[in-house]
């Protein structure tokens, strides 16, 4: 059919080349061979075209979708930071342990009246100085506040993967969701298309009735106000599948992108009457990292509590130090300033010593610093509580709605089987004079309507089933911590 198309030859650049070809009877046979040589090629080039556009246009499946969005999402990025500032600061908390030493050089120009600082002397002479000194100290005993903030900030550092880890999983839940609302629209897309297709046939069905006599003309407004609902539906439904894939390429932050092709899953529809709200929540206990995370927190705020305490212990510290100078005034018996290198092994001073504060008073800011502490940790105590119990009544809806969703997965497909039966009755009615335009179209109705609630429940039950997975610990992401 398209070789005998003029317009798809002259398209493909077929007929230029024809008229550069052999011309007369004697070359007749070598035309045939040149078109067909050049039809050949033409058409090899159009299958290498179609094969890169088709490749060009990527099938995304669910879990390269979580991994694109894993990689670029901006808000994960954000905890990412925070979960690098936790473990700073769980560092250097170990590196206070440490020996702190510091060095000190300067170097002083007097003008005037001033005091030598080697003599004490008043002189009124322009001269110079410089010092240098090296000191180190450490903490002995400081009520083991050293040691507990240590342990506090390696908690909230293990907060911080954790809820690193929460906002993946929660990520990977809203692209689960998106995803499967881009397989609703795609199936309603395609039942629209259906019933729009039937409508096409009863439409002229109805203007073949008309002509013959044995429809009304009213049958035809009718078939006609039908066939337009449908096209406007067919049209609804792209326009709600084009904003369920946006929604997709924005949670995965996909860029340069308008639409994307998904790969179908097929619903496990497969019914799990062994669900027990107890024994996923006992799972999810242990698992769920929004659970791990407060209970860090809470850990590391008892910690805190016990640094507090650490103030009204004395503190016992060691310190070290090595210091010495060259002043310009310092003179031997003939007045003569006295080298560098020797001052420097003159002047040097040496200092050992241990340091003891006992807190006596401080204005009662110690106690009411443990005070706060101690209403600190109740308040993270009370949200740890608070989270228990949110995920455990998030359980308890899941079970019951997965429960729900079998019961009504049974009775779809059997309402389907019912209503396909009744439109196909229907159909024959109506074409056999037995029933109204109006009776056909309401049995055409009620099975799109039975078909479109069929596929509503079997993805719900899916992402009712995939949610349920991941309280339970099991491996519906693939998700891994960076760490």
């Amino acid at each position: 059919m398209l070789i005998n198309n003029v317009d798809v030859w002259h398209g493909l650049g077929i007929g230029y080349f024809a008229d550069s070809c052999y011309s007369g009877r004697i070359g007749d046979f070598f035309n045939l061979v040149c078109i067909m040589n050049f039809i050949e090629g033409k058409l090899l080039l159009l299958f290498l075209f179609i094969s890169v556009v088709s490749t060009g246009q990527e099938n995304w499946t669910l879990e390269n979708c979580i991994s694109y969005a894993l990689e670029h999402n901006l808000t994960l990025l954000d905890y990412q930071y925070l979960e690098d500032s936790g473990k700073e600061n769980y560092n250097q908390a170990i590196r206070d342990m440490l020996p702190r030493v510091n060095g000190f050089g300067d170097y002083n120009i007097r003008y005037g009246r001033s005091t030598d600082p080697n003599t004490n002397d008043i002189i009124d002479t322009e001269f110079f100085s410089n010092g240098y000194s090296l000191n180190a100290s450490i903490d002995l005993f400081r009520g083991f506040q050293k040691v507990h903030t240590i342990k506090a900030r390696k908690l909230l550092f293990k907060a911080s993967q954790e809820t690193s880890q929460q906002q993946r999983f929660l990520l990977a839940l809203r692209i689960m969701t998106a995803y499967h609302d881009i397989q609703f629209y795609e199936g309603l897309l395609a039942i629209s298309k259906e019933q729009l297709t039937i409508s096409e046939d009863n439409f002229k069905l109805a203007n073949k009735q008309i002509e013959i006599g044995l429809k009304a003309k009213a049958d035809l407004y009718e078939a006609e106000s039908v066939l337009y609902t449908d096209q406007l539906n067919v049209t609804q439904n792209e326009n709600l599948l084009q904003a369920a894939k946006l929604t997709l390429i924005q949670e995965m932050n996909l860029e340069n992108a308008h639409t994307l092709q998904i790969n179908p899953i097929v619903p496990n529809t497969m019914a799990d009457n062994k669900l027990s709200t107890d024994s996923i929540y006992g799972l999810a206990m242990d698992f769920v990292p929004l659970l791990k995370a407060q209970r860090y927190r809470t850990e590391a705020v008892r910690k805190q509590l016990s640094v507090a305490r650490g103030e009204l212990y004395p503190s016992l510290s060691f310190a070290t130090g090595y210091g010495t100078g060259y002043y310009e005034t310092t003179r031997d018996t003939l007045g003569v300033t006295i080298p560098f290198k020797n001052q420097i092994q003159d002047n040097a001073s040496r200092y050992v010593g241990f340091s003891l504060n006992v807190p006596i008073f401080n204005a009662w800011s110690t106690r009411s610093a443990i005070k706060q502490q101690k209403i600190a940790l109740k308040r993270e105590e009370n949200n740890l509580e608070i989270q228990e119990q949110e995920i455990f009544k998030a359980i308890q809806q899941l079970v019951q709605e997965n429960k729900a969703l079998n019961v009504e997965l049974i009775q779809s497909e059997k309402q389907i089987m019912a209503q396909e039966q009744a439109f196909g009755v229907a159909q024959k009615k109506y074409e056999k004079g037995l029933f109204t335009i109006m009776e056909l179209n309401l049995a055409k109705s009620m099975y799109a309507t039975s078909q479109n609630k069929n596929l509503q429940v079997k993805l719900l039950l899916q992402i009712n089933r995939n949610t349920l997975a991941f309280y339970q610990g099991l491996p519906v992401f693939n998700i891994n911590s960076t760490n």
